[in-house]
């Protein structure tokens, strides 16, 4: 039954179809897995054995009826702790929402129960999801199953974790600055950040919030491409003040190999050099693609200035995630701002003044955005898809040194600036861009690698499908080892 365990959400979701496994030995199944291994690694840390008995036994009595419940029926799986399930507490890893019980679920969440997906629990995250790792004071600390001693990256860390040790069938992130695409490369596992504003937010806030965040998308991790197809064309679509007069329609795949893929590649840069071996890892997918008969375009870039951009993306990022804390720490670093030395350009005051920009200055870095998303527009005139590291090393070791501008990661014996590392994240995040992060091996000391596949606005089935060529040529999820 290990094996089972591992399997891609959307096989044990034709193993139940065909009643080959029942809902309720499925569930068991990861109930068992959970009690075992979670001890050491953390990621589940919300869970309703006895709502989720009666599930599974229900989904396989209609089955055994005849009827049809849903395309994820009797799956079990997890959500982000930070998506609402009714009568379930959303913390958000903030002591201060310790109480706080949803009283009714998220639209994704609805969705997938909608679907007949069995979600038994949730899995851990960062304090306000704001931190490349997955700590907080409610749940502790989550550990990446390659390696205790490492980070399974934030801030859907539990996320990712819970499906690389085989715990939950399926999982469900978001991405403001690399929240799915981190965990997903750092834990080897399969994940989507979507075009923004095709999955809706509403559910997955502060409480008492309804306005959807720039930048922040909703997203699907599994153990395969095809399990971020299966969620995507369930969690997609328009909220119910759109729903009367808007449909989404994603263009599908058309193409049947990795050969008719027009193919870029932008696997370095200055502002965040990777190391090396994240470096040999995307070469070696390269490499492969390249004696594949795919023409690959390494030195093919958007027509932008990088640094530019990803000022942009620093502004506009600091500018939503800065609001999201209380009123009186906005007046606190307004009056910091109307103190300082207009000549200050370091990090810590173009953050501050990002933060409490007034709404002209957002409205010019919000033009300055989409002037970069024209020229991406552009760029993808000529080319399907750009390939890209997703972060400058894999899964680094646990910091949770309380000042975080204080902290660095170790890049080659360099060290660097801990939210460099965002670089590779913000680049597409900032323009509102799809991109599946895909594993492509393990590094010499045995961490996975994830490559970030990138495409054209609302071609998110697009760069999935990339992804799902890729696999058969160079493999896909791999357990880590010690989790039989």
């Amino acid at each position: 039954m290990t094996d089972t365990a591992f399997q891609p959400a959307s096989d044990l979701v034709q193993a139940l179809r065909d009643r080959t496994i029942s809902a309720s030995d499925l569930l068991e199944l990861y109930l068992d897995r959970i009690d075992r291994h979670n001890p050491a690694i953390n990621a589940v840390v919300h869970i309703d054995r006895d709502a989720a008995r009666v599930r599974a036994s229900e989904a396989d009595d209609a089955r055994a009826a005849g009827t049809d419940p849903g395309p994820l029926a009797g799956l079990p799986m997890t959500v982000k702790e930070s998506y609402d399930v009714a009568g379930w507490p959303t913390t958000r890893g903030n002591p201060a929402l310790t109480d706080n019980i949803a009283p009714r679920d998220s639209v994704v969440a609805a969705r997938l129960k909608a679907a007949g997906a069995n979600i038994f629990g949730k899995t851990n995250v960062p304090i306000n999801l704001a931190d490349l790792q997955s700590y907080n004071a409610v749940y502790g600390t989550t550990n990446n199953p390659w390696n205790l001693e490492r980070t399974p990256g934030g801030s859907s860390g539990g996320s990712a974790a819970a499906l690389a040790a085989g715990l939950t069938g399926l999982e469900v992130g978001s991405d403001i600055g690399g929240s799915i695409r981190n965990p997903a490369h750092f834990s080897g596992v399969y994940g989507h950040k979507t075009t923004w504003g095709i999955v809706p937010q509403r559910g997955h806030a502060a409480p008492g919030v309804l306005a959807s965040s720039d930048i922040s998308v909703m997203g699907p991790l599994g153990r395969s491409a095809e399990d971020l197809a299966l969620e995507l064309a369930i969690i997609a679509g328009p909220d119910d003040l759109d729903a009367a007069g808007w449909k989404l329609d994603l263009p599908a795949p058309t193409k049947t190999s990795l050969g008719q893929y027009r193919v870029a590649a932008w696997l370095d840069d200055p502002l965040s050099p990777v190391g090396s071996e994240v470096g040999t890892a995307l070469q070696a997918v390269v490499d492969c693609l390249s004696k594949l008969g795919v023409a690959v375009d390494d030195k093919a870039r958007p027509d932008f200035d990088a640094a530019h951009a990803n000022a942009v993306y620093w502004n506009l990022l600091q500018s939503v995630t800065r609001a999201r804390l209380p009123r009186a720490d906005f007046d606190r670093d307004s009056a910091t701002v109307a103190e300082m030395d207009p000549n200050d350009q370091g990090h810590s005051a173009r953050v501050l003044r990002a933060g409490v920009q007034p709404h002209r200055d957002w409205l010019d870095m919000n033009e300055a955005r989409t002037q970069l998303r024209w020229r991406w527009h552009e760029f993808f005139e000529n080319y399907d898809i750009l390939l890209s590291p997703v972060a400058a090393v894999p899964a680094f070791p646990q910091d949770e040194s309380v000042d975080l501008g204080r902290r660095r990661i170790t890049v080659d014996n360099v060290e660097q600036p801990y939210f460099q590392h965002i670089f590779w994240a913000g680049m597409t995040g900032v323009v509102l861009l799809p991109s599946t992060v895909a594993p492509i091996g393990l590094s010499p000391s045995g961490l996975p690698i994830g490559m970030q596949i990138i495409g054209p606005a609302l071609h998110d089935r697009i760069t999935i499908d990339f992804a799902r060529l890729l696999a058969k040529e160079i493999g896909g999820f791999q357990p880590p080892p010690g989790y039989d």
